[in-house]
């Protein structure tokens, strides 16, 4: 247990639990239907395609939800969080050393889960210089309280020919179990490419949304030649593509995909590419993980669905 903050076990669930009773998991906000693709309560998986493993296709990122303090009200959420992502078949939890304090909340979180945590732990290495790096790794292994990270990845490309040489050295020695390198930005998407032609990766994390598609022209196309795995980051864009699209009614055929709210409609629009692997959705409120967690069962949708959306948001 890190005490990095002075925050005991014990202290941490008094924290919790008296707030349990106004944040506890709403099973409403659940989709209540099973999917018929997974023919259970769990979400649809797809491999990842370096080693086969089935990975959950909807996951969480902790950009700014988890940058808070325990004995904050916003802190109290996150138990509900996690279980909302849990309950429904999610595993991946994405941090950066980038994102304040997320990484030590969610390793804080993750270390009081009954039962254990089924968590695929993403983090990234985000600094400059082979031993400034090392250093954080290490420490992001503390602060997630973990002996094995699941995946590691070059924040935003930053000094990656200095750090890769390490990844693939602690790869080998299973510390981290696969690499990846990650950005949001379309100015970045030539050296996101150059780099993706050079060296093996495992996954890409990159800016995809409804109304961001630059990476379907040259960059889906090229991870799913090499092999690479897609997370999408940023997944409802800018963050005004929600609030565009609130007061506009759902398409008609949104029950056919199992969609019943614009955020889950978003998110199976970036799944319907077949080069995503997972979308990564931030939020610190349970309700909204458990809405986005539905946009991982029911039918895809078709490329004609899709160019319906695409009309929509333009």
């Amino acid at each position: 247990m890190s005490h990095t903050d002075g925050y005991t076990r014990r202290q941490l669930l008094t924290l919790l639990a008296g707030a349990s009773a106004v944040f506890t998991f709403d099973p409403a906000f659940a989709v209540s239907a099973p999917s018929t693709e997974t023919g259970g309560k769990n979400m649809l998986t797809r491999p990842i395609p370096s080693s086969n493993e089935p990975l959950p296709i909807v996951g969480l990122g902790t950009y700014r939800g988890f940058d808070v303090e325990p004995s904050s009200a916003a802190y109290k959420q996150l138990p509900a969080v996690l279980r909302a992502l849990f309950e429904k078949g999610g595993t991946v939890i994405d941090s950066s050393p980038m994102y304040g304090r997320a990484e030590q909340t969610t390793g804080e979180l993750l270390s009081i889960h009954e039962p254990r945590s089924p968590a695929f732990l993403a983090t990234k290495v985000w600094t400059r210089g082979r031993e400034e790096g090392i250093a954080q790794m290490e420490q992001s292994f503390k602060l997630l309280q973990t002996d094995r990270i699941d995946l590691m990845q070059i924040h935003n490309l930053l000094d990656w020919q200095t750090h890769l040489p390490t990844l693939h050295e602690w790869k080998q020695e299973g510390r981290i179990r696969y690499i990846g390198i990650t950005h949001y930005t379309a100015s970045a998407y030539d050296e996101v490419e150059a780099v993706l032609k050079a060296e093996p990766l495992d996954f890409l994390q990159i800016n995809y949304a409804l109304d961001d598609r630059g990476v379907e022209k040259r960059i889906l196309p090229l991870c799913r030649e090499r092999g690479v795995a897609v997370i999408c980051n940023r997944p409802f864009g800018g963050g005004d593509l929600l609030a565009r699209l609130k007061d506009k009614p759902l398409p008609r055929w949104a029950a056919d995909v199992r969609v019943n709210s614009w955020p889950q409609m978003a998110l199976k629009f970036l799944l319907a590419h077949s080069a995503v692997t997972c979308v990564i959705p931030g939020t610190g409120n349970p309700r909204y993980m458990a809405d986005n967690a539905g946009a991982g069962f029911g039918p895809m949708l078709t490329g004609a669905q899709r160019e319906q959306l695409i009309d929509i948001v333009t």
